[in-house]
Formats: structure tokens, sequence, C-alpha cells
């Protein structure tokens, strides 16, 4: 955080993460994720709008407009009215053009029982987001008439903020003498058709976090484990079947809450991508196989050595000086053209697990489940993101593409390990 001035705005430095985003922003495309909580009473929009304007000041690096300098983005304080909730969408995650919405980078919208929170990233990652929306449905209960306290993922919206909760924590933990590269292999890249502007194609597993606890434990893996390895399961039976004429490996981009390893109270972005993944021309992997290379990959690279490594080698980019004397047009285009060339085309799919929501338990009675979309995926693909509450574990999968042969070979095989899986879906069902 920086000031100009005593009589100037206060004005926020895009965190290490959040400097790419905008980069990538086109007309059919924002980096734009959703979280949604379930409550089991009706949404009444005017309370709910109350609730918004009552607690986004607490959050003041969200409260932000995104503004072009010289050389570097910025954020800067926004006081125009708003966001406005909004009556839900069939299609979640639209572009998030910088200058509408009287410029916020969030959205609210209802839908009946449930509360939508859309950010566009370079704000936060799912942590960050995942308090305002707590925060937000506390503070709706109370004006309801409940007693909801403070804590448990609820922010105190009278009390000034942590500065903790400001600050780019990647600069303060960027310290590995060892910078490994960003370049790797290319990935299986799955070809289906593509939907027509904007088209987002969701479907939604709801399933007992006790059953897939008993079957992780039965196959002695984590949760995350079994679900990325069911995925690269997928992934690999699409590839088989598409006939491709060279087979390449089987990549997942699944962020690291980086907060697990280097305490910081940070709402902003605080994330590096880990790459599970399965090379079928080494020869035919059992379940048992992948899950056995998934589970030592986990162990081998999530780790605080290897997460600072990787995020040190983000911030000596950054901090270059001469990358920091090239102007912004410039940038833009070099990390447009290396996403393209070389991140994007690195992984088959996207999976994030925000893992299990905690909220004070006076808000239990009050919530049925919280969901989580990735939003569109930059590329023709598909993108998986997993969220849990009480016995409740969703997967909600976001896709740009006709086909959802991943999806039925995913949830098929939770089905055959014994876990039941309720489907869910803004897919249009013809006949």
């Amino acid at each position: 955080m920086e000031k100009t001035s005593k009589n100037r705005k206060t004005w926020y430095k895009l965190d290490l993460s959040a400097n790419v985003y905008p980069t990538l922003q086109r007309k059919n495309f924002s980096s734009v994720y959703r979280i949604s909580v379930l409550l089991k009473e009706d949404v009444e929009p005017d309370l709910l709008q109350k609730a918004v304007d009552l607690t986004l000041p607490r959050f003041p690096a969200f409260k932000v407009a995104l503004r072009k300098g010289v050389f570097w983005r910025y954020l800067e304080p926004n006081n125009r009215p708003g966001p406005f909730v909004q009556p839900d969408i069939a299609n979640p995650c639209m572009p998030m053009a910088f200058k509408a919405n009287n410029r916020y980078l969030i959205r609210i919208y209802y839908y009946h029982r449930k509360i939508s929170l859309e950010m566009f990233h370079s704000l936060s990652d799912g942590n960050g987001a995942l308090y305002l929306l707590r925060t937000i449905t506390a503070v709706y209960l109370r004006l309801k008439g409940y007693d909801i306290p403070n804590g448990n993922g609820v922010l105190d919206i009278e009390t000034e903020p942590d500065p903790e909760e400001l600050e780019d924590a990647y600069l303060r933990y960027a310290s590995s003498r060892v910078k490994p590269p960003r370049s790797q292999e290319r990935a299986y890249l799955i070809r289906g058709t593509k939907e027509p502007f904007y088209t987002l194609n969701i479907i939604t597993g709801i399933l007992p976090v006790d059953r897939i606890l008993q079957i992780s434990r039965n196959y002695r893996v984590s949760v995350t484990e079994y679900l990325n390895a069911a995925l690269i399961f997928a992934l690999l039976e699409k590839q088989k079947t598409s006939r491709v004429f060279a087979e390449k490996p089987v990549k997942l981009a699944m962020p690291v809450n980086l907060r697990r390893f280097f305490p910081s109270g940070t709402l902003r972005n605080f994330i590096t991508m880990v790459y599970p993944s399965v090379d079928p021309r080494m020869g035919e992997y059992t379940f048992e196989e992948i899950l056995t290379q998934v589970h030592h990959y986990m162990r081998y690279y999530i780790n605080d050595k290897f997460l600072n490594a990787d995020i040190t080698t983000n911030a000596s980019t950054q901090q270059n000086p001469l990358i920091r004397i090239i102007p912004l047009f410039l940038k833009d285009l070099i990390v447009k053209q290396f996403y393209i060339r070389v991140q994007d085309r690195q992984s088959t799919a996207g999976l994030t697990n925000l893992g299990v929501v905690d909220t004070p338990e006076e808000m239990r009675e009050h919530i049925e489940r919280f969901d989580v979309l990735m939003g569109q995926p930059f590329s023709a693909r598909t993108n998986c993101a997993i969220m849990s509450y009480g016995n409740i574990l969703s997967i909600s999968f976001a896709s740009s593409i006709v086909e959802a042969d991943v999806e039925r070979l995913f949830f098929r095989k939770l089905v055959q390990d014994g876990i039941p899986v309720k489907i869910e879906s803004n897919r249009k069902v013809e006949g």
C-alpha cells in the first residue's frame, strides 16, 4: 500500500499474481471466478444490498478501481455507488469490463436461496473472496434479526483492517537462492466444439464428505490427492478415446494456498501453481498407479522450500530493473505471448480445492452449502473447483466446450468407488 501525499488517495500496487490477469483480458474472456453460499431461506435483495454497503468499506483492497500507469497498473479507492446486487444470470463469470459496473471489480448476484460473489482475480484469490462473502452473509443474517458473532471467517466490520490484510505477501517471503525455470513440456490439450459467446457450461457434483473421506483413507491418500487422481484418470481416458496423433502428458494446474506454509493474514492473492501429471507414453496406468504418482508428487513438491523457490522466480522477474522500465503496453504484449505459448499449454485442466469452509456456529443453521466456480478457461478446456461445508462436498466443472466427456468420466469413477453423487447443471437438456 502506498500514499502519494496527505491530500491524495491511498492506492495499491497489484500483487505479484495480480499483474498477469489484466494482460489476458479480451472481449470474450476475463479472469473472473465465483463463490456462492446457499442459504435455507430465500434472499431478500434489499437487505442483501444493505449488507454489501455496510461490509465493503471494511475491505478497502476490494473497494477499488483498476487504473493504468505508464509502467504498471494499480488499484485506487472507488467511492462510486455500488456494487449493486443483481438477479443471477444463466452464464456466470461473464467478462468484466474494467470501466463498467461503476469500475467495481466484484459483482453480487442472488437467486432464490443463493448469494453469489464474482471477483476479478487481480483483487484476490479464493481465500480473500471467501472472507468477503462470509462477512456479507453474516451482516445480511444480522439484518434479518439473527445473532451472528464475528470470527471463524467473519470479520468485524466496525474495526479497521489489519495492515497485514493489505500486504503483498509474495515480496515478504521471496527469499530463495534458487529460481526454477517456468517452461515445462507441453501437455495434452482437449479438443472440443467451442460454445458460442458467451456460454459457460457448468456441471456440479454434490457428495457426502464422510463417504469420500472413507474412500480416500482406504486408498491411503488425502481427499485432494484422490480427486486429482480421479481427474487425471478421466483425462487419460479422454485422450485415449480421442485417438490423438501423438499422446502427451496429462497435467493439472493446481493452485496452492501459500498461507499454509508462510504465515500471513493477507486478503490479496497469495497462491502459486503446482502441476501433478502422468505421462501415458511410459505405458498404461491403473488408477492405483495414478494415485501413487500424485501422492508422491504432492509430498515432494508441496513444502516451503520448493514453494519459496517458485515465488522467488516470480518476484525476481517483476523486480528486474530492465522489466521495471519497459512501458506497460510492451509488458502486456510479452506477458500475454508467454502465457499463450508456455503457461496455458503446459496444463490439460485446472483443479482448485478451497478446502473446508468454516463459519461461526450460529451461521450454520442458516447455510446449506458453499460452491466455488473457476469461471471460463482461457482456452477450450474444463476447469474443476472444489470446496466443502459440513458434510457436503461441492465439485464444479466450468467449460466453454460442448462435450462433457471428462466430467462424465470423472463422476463415473467416483460412483464406481462407491461415492453417491448428485448432479446439478445449467446445461440445456434436449428432448
